[in-house]
């Protein structure tokens, strides 16, 4: 079984978490919400208090298939302070393993890391300055190697979609997206 882990801050947008955690979940992948602040419970930047899994402290992501950063703001900004984020992420990339993140969080986490230097990446419309060294795309959802970046709430269903097909593979991603009634709604 693949395993993710989706990193909680203070301020992330709730539907670009939750919808990826419910359509990996659905799809058979063991996902690990992780709060990185100093508590379980992770406000929304809509006031949704969330439990997380675990606390970032009890996690070992070296097993990670996928590092997932939601984003949202001041959320996006509260995981690029927190250096052991950032180090997990950096570690992920460097091993060759899948980093994925959405919204804010690719021009202001991984950009900044150097994760998307000379990579195709989208991002919230109004943060693509941030992607200097990669090509911009303006999709809703970008896969370039080993990194998948989404624009905003709006994409969060193609993105996981997007996740799943590459964690699990197409036929149960569009299994998935029937069920929930996503091809239905883009007929």
């Amino acid at each position: 079984m693949k395993k993710v882990y989706v990193f909680l801050a203070d301020g992330f947008e709730d539907v670009e978490a939750l919808i990826p955690v419910d359509v990996l979940r659905r799809g058979g992948v063991d996902v690990t919400t992780v709060s990185i602040t100093d508590f379980p419970l992770v406000q929304s930047a809509h006031g949704v208090n969330m439990e997380a899994d675990i606390m970032f402290e009890q996690g070992d992501f070296s097993d990670a298939d996928l590092i997932f950063l939601p984003g949202g703001m001041p959320g996006a900004s509260n995981l690029f302070a927190h250096k052991g984020v950032c180090k997990a992420v950096v570690d992920q990339f460097a091993a060759g393993k899948k980093v994925a993140a959405i919204c804010a969080s690719p021009a202001v986490v991984l950009a900044p890391l150097g994760i998307l230097e000379g990579k195709k990446a989208t991002c919230y419309p109004g943060f693509e300055q941030a992607l200097e060294d990669a090509k911009y795309t303006g999709d809703l959802v970008t896969v370039d190697d080993n990194v998948t970046t989404g624009e905003g709430p709006a994409a969060a269903f193609p993105f996981a979609y997007e996740l799943l097909a590459q964690l699990v593979d197409k036929k149960t991603s569009d299994q998935i997206a029937e069920g929930m009634r996503f091809k239905h709604l883009m007929a």
